[in-house]
């Protein structure tokens, strides 16, 4: 029974330091310098892009499985090949005002395989009518 007993008692040890060293290593992470940019006052029909930099501050290889945006007036490029560990990386970012009027924030998802396989960027304006 001393036997099992011990047994068992190191088993849960080997099991905790396993949960521990697994804990300590996150996987990929997806660092943004920045998550949104505001273009400011822009005319109708106007396009404006912005190139957001990430960084992979993780320890595995991070892997961007789609980017989507809120409407076809906004158009992501991205890269396909994984991201390694430390490396940086750049989301392209066009919006075409053309048809739309006031206030728009266009926000895209970027579907990955991160801590957070979800995150959000976004550029914001306020489009104004052609001709003031």
């Amino acid at each position: 029974m001393k036997r099992f007993t011990l047994l068992l008692f190191i088993g849960l040890m080997a099991a905790t330091v396993h949960a521990q060293i697994a804990s300590n290593n996150n996987g990929p992470v997806i660092d943004f310098n920045e998550t949104s940019v505001d273009f400011g006052d822009i005319t109708q029909g106007d396009k404006v892009e912005h190139t957001f930099v990430l960084k992979n501050t993780g320890s595995a290889p991070l892997v961007i499985s789609n980017v989507a945006a809120t409407c076809g007036c906004t158009v992501p490029k991205w890269p396909k090949e994984p991201i390694a560990p430390g490396s940086s990386a750049e989301i392209k970012v066009t919006f075409n005002s053309a048809g739309k009027m006031g206030k728009q924030n266009s926000v895209v998802r970027i579907y990955s395989n991160a801590s957070e396989p979800i995150e959000k960027v976004s550029l914001i304006s306020n489009v104004l009518p052609k001709g003031r």
